[in-house]
């Protein structure tokens, strides 16, 4: 995909998303939402009162698509699809966010030590038509770690830009037993789903 009418923009600051889209020939151009804590956010990612993850990670990509859509039309920039998405982690039907510091990124492992948690990842993609959305989720089961293996994990950056405390990606790929689901959807961006909706936004995937 290499022509304007089969680019999209990927409003998302994750370089992993970037790397997944790169791996199935998608040309895109970044639209970067403000979410730095301390700052105005272009769009919350607080989990509201008695929501459920289903609906928070759903909610928050659909967001975060509506708010890029109306930026494009305040700016005049060129209408393409845009792709969004949001990934959470749950256990015992808590949702897991990004670790502020260290003691917390330690609790979230200790949390998952030997267990198995589901990774949540919604993706999707506003037109000047429609928007289409999906999520996929997938159960993944840690090893029972030993205290050691969590503080040297958690005295690496590694945990502090993740849902749950972790990235399969990275380090943490040791860690993991056995997963359910969706490799890519765990890293970020499901790309089976993922394809399908960029098809029904017209493009060739």
């Amino acid at each position: 995909m290499r022509n304007n009418q089969n680019k999209i923009y990927l409003a998302s600051k994750s370089p992993r998303r970037r790397e997944l889209l790169r791996q199935i020939g998608v040309d895109f151009e970044l639209m970067l939402l403000r979410s730095d804590p301390g700052r105005a956010v272009d769009v919350s990612e607080d989990v509201l009162s008695d929501e459920d993850v289903h609906h928070y990670v759903a909610r928050v990509a659909r967001a975060k698509g509506a708010f890029a859509f109306n930026l494009l039309l305040q700016r005049r920039q060129p209408l393409r699809p845009i792709l969004t998405a949001d990934t959470t982690v749950t256990i015992d039907g808590e949702i897991l966010g990004k670790p502020a510091d260290q003691r917390e990124a330690i609790a979230m492992l200790e949390r998952l030590s030997g267990r198995t948690h589901q990774v949540l990842t919604s993706v999707a993609v506003h037109t000047e038509r429609v928007a289409e959305q999906v999520t996929q989720v997938s159960n993944v089961r840690f090893a029972k770690l030993t205290p050691e293996q969590i503080q040297a994990y958690c005295a690496t950056p590694e945990p502090y830009d993740k849902a749950g405390g972790y990235g399969i990606q990275g380090p943490a790929a040791l860690f993991i037993e056995h997963i359910e689901g969706s490799h890519s959807g765990i890293m970020g961006l499901p790309l089976f789903e993922t394809a399908s909706l960029l098809r029904k936004a017209g493009l060739t995937v």
